[in-house]
């Protein structure tokens, strides 16, 4: 047996605090609950759309029609994997930085870089979660999920995921696996030197894992990006755009662009990283130089006080006003350095029955 509520609101269960009612909700705190709430909506024909964190989902204004699962499995194990290794199993409906502040104290490094990230353990392999130069695929050694066309339950190897910047095989077919659990292999001892030049600068190069994570912690903060009510800029997904990775040609077509218009000086460039033959451009320098300033507001909609990246939700407003903002920065980004921006929330329900990842 399963419980479902009907006719349930989804604001209150998202970081935007936007969006409609779903027609049907089921909290599943069990493996076999995920599987009878997949088997009862297939049943009756009802979609499904899967919540997790509600920290990285849009709610479209007029709700979902069909069955939302949330799956609120718990559980944190860890357990001795080799003289300097400690595997870690998570349950899905673990809240992501109680995952990291637990595996810190425990002495253990890997985490740490991914301190203050909102949402639960379960949808960090969706997006391949990531900040300050480490990724979930850093370490994740495997998912336990739900097939959703049987009822199976799978474990999937990393190799099996595809993961690349921000993304995943789990987030490009989204209606094949339901997580509800993921496994991650992580070190004794010093947390790995910083690769990223705002974190490095702040920790020294044998920093213990909990003093990187109280360095994360103050920078996350200092851009709004750890999730407070208390933050007039908290009705958020934290980065709303990803850092676009383009060719070399493309990137040096931005340049040429940006210095043309004066907004770099002759011979320099966009802020930017070399990645995998490619280039990562700075997806915030990018939203302020196309006329998109912090704390830029459009009725009840606009940009964080405290970084350019993220779109903020001011109360009162509607997820189709911000979707609106979001598409008239994009595109005022692309006529100016002719660069696409892809933005990371995802809206529940759309493109069949997508899997939010946060």
């Amino acid at each position: 047996m399963i419980a479902l509520r009907q006719d349930v609101p989804l604001a209150p269960e998202t970081t935007f605090e936007l969006g409609g009612s779903a027609a049907f909700l089921c909290d599943a705190t069990r493996v076999d609950e995920v599987v009878a709430a997949l088997a009862h909506a297939a049943q009756r024909g009802l979609r499904v759309a899967v919540l997790a964190g509600g920290s990285n989902t849009l709610v479209p204004d007029a709700g979902f029609d069909g069955l939302v699962l949330r799956p609120l499995l718990r559980g944190i194990e860890l357990v001795d994997d080799g003289p300097d290794t400690v595997r870690v199993r998570v349950a899905a409906g673990e809240p992501w930085d109680d995952v990291v502040r637990t595996t810190v104290e425990a002495g253990l490094s890997g985490l740490e870089c991914l301190s203050g990230i909102p949402g639960h353990a379960g949808a960090t392999p969706i997006q391949n979660v990531g900040a300050y130069g480490v990724e979930v695929a850093d370490v994740l050694v495997g998912v336990e999920a739900v097939r959703r066309a049987d009822g199976a339950l799978v474990h999937l190897a990393p190799e099996a995921l595809g993961f690349s910047y921000r993304d995943s095989a789990l987030k490009r077919d989204p209606s094949r696996y339901v997580v509800t659990a993921i496994s991650m292999r992580l070190r004794r001892g010093t947390a790995a030197r910083s690769r990223h030049a705002e974190l490095a600068a702040r920790v020294p190069d044998d920093a213990t894992p909990q003093a990187v994570r109280e360095a994360v912690l103050a920078l996350r903060r200092g851009k709004s990006m750890v999730y407070d009510r208390a933050d007039p800029n908290h009705r958020s997904a934290g980065s709303f755009f990803t850092n676009p990775i383009v060719p070399q040609a493309l990137a040096d077509e931005a340049n040429r662009r940006a210095r043309s218009l004066g907004l770099v000086p002759e011979g320099g460039q966009i802020p930017s990283w070399p990645e995998a033959g490619r280039v990562k451009l700075s997806a915030g320098w990018l939203v302020e130089r196309s006329g998109f300033p912090k704390g830029h507001v459009v009725g009840r909609v606009g940009l964080s006080t405290q970084h350019a990246l993220c779109v903020v939700h001011h109360g009162g407003g509607t997820t189709e006003a911000l979707l609106a903002f979001a598409a008239t920065i994009q595109q005022a980004v692309s006529a100016r350095f002719g660069v696409g921006l892809e933005r990371e929330p995802v809206v529940l329900g759309a493109e069949g029955t997508p899997h939010p990842s946060g």
